[in-house]
C-alpha cells in the first residue's frame, strides 16, 4: 500500500472560457484539489493500492473530496473528520499555463490533523509535501509521522511544493526542510522550489535521500543519486495549465517503482521510470485542473 499524507482542499479555479475576460474576476471553477490529496487519486487512477492520510471536513466539500478519493479507489479509513471548513485556493493562471495561488486556510480542517496511533503493516511507502508542512499544528504531526514511518524502514517521499504566501518565516521553513532530509528516501521538487530552498541535488543528497528527482517544467526531469545522474526529456502536449502536474510526478514514482529499492535502480530503470512519470505529468497538463491519467491512457 502507498500512503499520501497531507492536505485536501478546493482549488477554485478560472474558467477556460474566461481567463482572458474579466482577469480576478474571472469566472471560478470549484475543482479537488491540494498536493497530497491528487497524489492520492494519481495512484488509485494508476492502479496502484493507496490510501490517503488527511483531517477533512465534514462540509459540503470535505464530502465532495471523499467522493473524489473513492472514485478513484483509495482507501479512506486513515481519514480524521472535523466540522472546521475545507481549505480553499484561489488559482490564476497563467499563459504558459502555470498556476499561483491565494490560500483560505485559517480554522480550516486539515491543518488540525493529529499523528494517527500507526498505520497498516501493508504500508510500504509514504508521500509528504505542500501546505501540510507549514500550516500549524498540523504540520508537526505530519513531520512526526515522516520520522516515525522512515524510522521502520517505509520509503518516504517528500515534495516541498512551496507556496511562498503560506510561509510566514523563510528561514525558519528552509531549516525544517532540511532537518527532514535524513528521513526521507526520495525528494522531488521543481526547478521553482529549488531556487527557493536553496542549496543543490548534491549538497540534499549527502544529508541522506537515495535519490533526487527534479522537474523542470518542458525541459523534462532529472534525477540525481550518489552514482549517476539521468534526464529525460518532457513529452509535448497542449496545455490546459499544470495544475496537479508535479503529484501525478509523485503517483508515477512511487506506482512505477513497485517493489524495487531505490539503491536497486541503475540508469536504464531510472530513464523508464522517469519517462513514464513524463507521460504522465503530459496528460494531467493537457486538462484543467487537477486530473491525473487513469492506467489505460498510458
Amino acid at each position: 500500500m502507498i500512503v499520501a499524507a497531507g492536505e485536501s482542499l478546493i482549488d477554485l479555479v478560472p474558467r477556460a472560457d474566461a481567463r482572458d475576460g474579466a482577469g480576478p474576476l474571472s469566472a471560478l471553477v470549484p475543482r479537488r484539489g491540494g498536493g497530497p490529496y491528487n497524489t492520492a487519486v494519481a495512484l488509485g487512477r494508476l492502479g496502484a493500492e493507496a490510501a490517503f492520510c488527511s483531517r477533512v471536513s465534514t462540509d459540503a466539500f470535505g464530502e465532495a473530496l471523499l467522493e473524489g478519493l473513492r472514485a478513484a479507489d483509495v482507501t479512506t479509513g486513515l481519514v480524521q473528520r472535523g466540522p472546521e471548513p475545507t481549505t480553499l485556493a484561489v488559482a490564476s493562471v497563467g499563459a504558459d499555463g502555470s498556476a499561483r495561488y491565494s490560500f483560505y486556510a485559517e480554522g480550516t480542517a486539515d491543518r488540525l490533523f493529529e499523528l494517527p496511533e500507526r498505520l497498516p503493516e501493508a504500508v510500504r511507502a509514504i508521500a509528504f509535501g505542500t501546505c501540510s508542512l507549514v500550516l500549524e499544528p498540523g504540520a508537526s504531526a505530519y513531520e512526526a509521522l515522516l520520522r516515525r514511518e522512515a524510522g521502520r524502514g517505509v520509503l518516504t517521499l517528500l515534495d516541498p511544493n512551496v507556496r511562498p504566501g503560506l510561509i510566514p518565516d523563510a528561514d525558519a521553513h528552509r531549516a525544517r526542510f532540511l532537518g527532514l532530509l535524513p528521513y526521507v528516501s526520495l525528494l522531488k521538487l521543481s526547478e521553482e522550489d529549488a531556487r527557493w530552498l536553496g542549496g543543490s541535488p548534491e549538497e540534499w543528497l549527502a544529508k541522506g535521500p537515495s535519490a533526487v528527482v527534479l522537474t523542470r517544467g518542458a525541459e523534462g526531469l532529472t534525477v540525481y543519486t550518489g552514482r549517476f545522474t539521468v534526464s529525460v526529456p518532457a513529452v509535448p502536449v497542449a496545455v490546459a495549465d499544470t495544475i496537479g502536474a508535479g503529484d501525478t510526478v509523485n503517483a508515477a514514482l512511487l506506482h512505477g517503482l513497485g517493489a524495487r529499492s531505490l539503491t536497486a535502480l541503475d540508469a536504464p530503470a531510472w530513464a523508464d521510470l522517469l519517462s513514464f512519470a513524463a507521460r504522465a505529468a503530459a496528460i494531467t497538463c493537457s486538462r484543467p485542473g487537477a486530473e491525473p491519467p487513469y492506467a489505460t491512457e498510458l
